[in-house]
């Protein structure tokens, strides 16, 4: 049956960091649309060794789970830091912010959770220091 399934590396997906800019700390591939998905939100996130992500981002609506596949470091929710590391799932409600840090080898992660068109806000200022 046509459009019953879809299979896509997610490496080959295109990455979104180079064309935002932040490509010297993280990849981006947003690959829900690579894989047709109609409800689902579905991403592969690299973050460089020792660097973190250009910046946090929360959702109104969405609740998303992020699996490290690779690699560990430390994750903030809101005015909370945590470790994490390889086979960690995190469950992430909607409204907190969320940003990664990597450690000395890198930090890899699968994103997903439910679509809504314009649902995310981005946050430059969270957790700098």
């Amino acid at each position: 049956m046509p459009g019953s399934h879809a299979i896509k590396n997610l490496r080959e997906v295109d990455d979104a960091a180079v064309k935002g800019g932040f490509s010297e700390n993280q990849e981006a591939h947003f690959a829900s649309g690579a894989l047709g998905t109609e409800a689902t939100g579905f991403s592969y996130l690299v973050v460089k060794p020792g660097r973190r992500q250009a910046f946090g981002h929360r959702h109104e609506a969405a609740e998303e789970v992020y699996v490290v596949v690779r690699g560990s470091g430390r994750m903030r929710l809101d005015d909370e830091t945590v470790e994490v590391g390889e086979l960690d799932a995190i469950r992430v409600a909607p409204k907190v912010t969320r940003k990664f840090e990597a450690g000395d080898e890198g930090l890899e992660l699968i994103a997903f959770g439910p679509r809504h068109e314009g649902d995310g806000e981005v946050f430059f200022d969270f957790w700098v220091d």
